[in-house]
């Protein structure tokens, strides 16, 4: 398998298993949580990394994982004071959290290899470049695997608690009632959408995660009122978006990430246009449970 298909594979993985949780991120009113998350994460790395001293620890990736979660829960607890709104909230959180990573890396950790703009931007083209080995055997690039591994993961939690995630994005008092408990279900997906980032950055940075974890989702509601239909079109429009996006690059010499990016948000935007053109959008509310819960 060449090196351009192994991209081009890691990067339709990688948005196809960010577009599943950014289904449900983007019905629950969490857009915003997922650029949090995404940032946030790198904190849980330097930590971890304080910790073990080695960057091929998976206690990073444990770390990541955990931060991403704590992210969540201090927006959470700092939006129940009232004292601020929740995008307030996110805004205070995930900017204080970054930072202090950053500060971390730039003052204790000069000499590690970890490179803010990396993490930011990610970088494609160097992914075939990190193999994965068995019994001396190399079976493909590390990145298709984690890819991989995350869009199974997603798809097998989402199947096995489909229906407490649909009752508990739309009515969390009806699912107390039914016996679910909202917020282990909540934390559940936060964790499934912070593993996904933690999964996802390395190969891609956490912006492009936002953006497959967001734009194709959003598109992918605008052109469908049924929840299965959605996350089979925001996983189509995510893997589109990251093939094109390659051949784009390629085409114009520009940053691979960016072109991937850039092809989510044309996908929204004729999404936007098809919805206005044909008279779906209007009058459409989020919060239409009663719409999106259609089998």
């Amino acid at each position: 398998m060449g090196a351009e298909t192994e991209i081009q594979l890691i990067a339709a993985l990688t948005a196809a298993g960010c577009a599943i949780p950014g289904v449900f991120l983007v019905l629950r009113r969490m857009s915003m949580t997922s650029d949090s998350i995404t940032h946030t994460i790198l904190l849980g790395i330097v930590l971890a990394f304080f910790a073990v001293n080695d960057l091929s620890s998976p206690v990073l990736l444990f770390g990541a994982a955990l931060m991403g979660t704590v992210t969540v829960w201090l927006t959470e607890l700092l939006t129940k004071t009232r004292l601020v709104s929740e995008d307030s909230a996110t805004g205070i959180v995930f900017p204080l959290l970054f930072s202090i990573a950053v500060i971390l890396i730039t003052r204790y950790a000069g000499s590690a290899h970890l490179d803010t703009d990396s993490v930011l931007l990610g970088e494609l083209a160097f992914a075939p470049f990190d193999r994965m080995i068995v019994l001396g055997t190399d079976i493909g690039a590390k990145g298709l695997y984690i890819s991989g591994g995350l869009l199974a993961l997603n798809i097998i939690f989402v199947s096995v608690f489909f229906k407490e995630l649909t009752v508990v994005s739309f009515d969390p008092v009806l699912a107390a009632v039914m016996g679910f408990s909202p917020a282990v279900i909540h934390y559940s997906l936060m964790t499934a959408a912070s593993l996904t980032a933690v999964g996802a950055f390395e190969s891609v940075g956490s912006v492009l995660v936002t953006a497959f974890m967001i734009a194709p989702a959003a598109a992918a509601y605008l052109l469908t009122d049924d929840l299965k239909q959605m996350l089979v079109l925001a996983v189509l429009i995510g893997a589109s978006s990251g093939l094109l996006g390659y051949h784009t690059a390629m085409l114009f010499d520009v940053s691979i990430a960016g072109s991937m990016a850039c092809w989510t948000g044309i996908f929204f935007v004729a999404a936007a246009g098809f919805g206005i053109f044909s008279g779906k959008v209007k009058g459409r509310k989020i919060k239409g449970g009663n719409v999106i819960l259609k089998k």
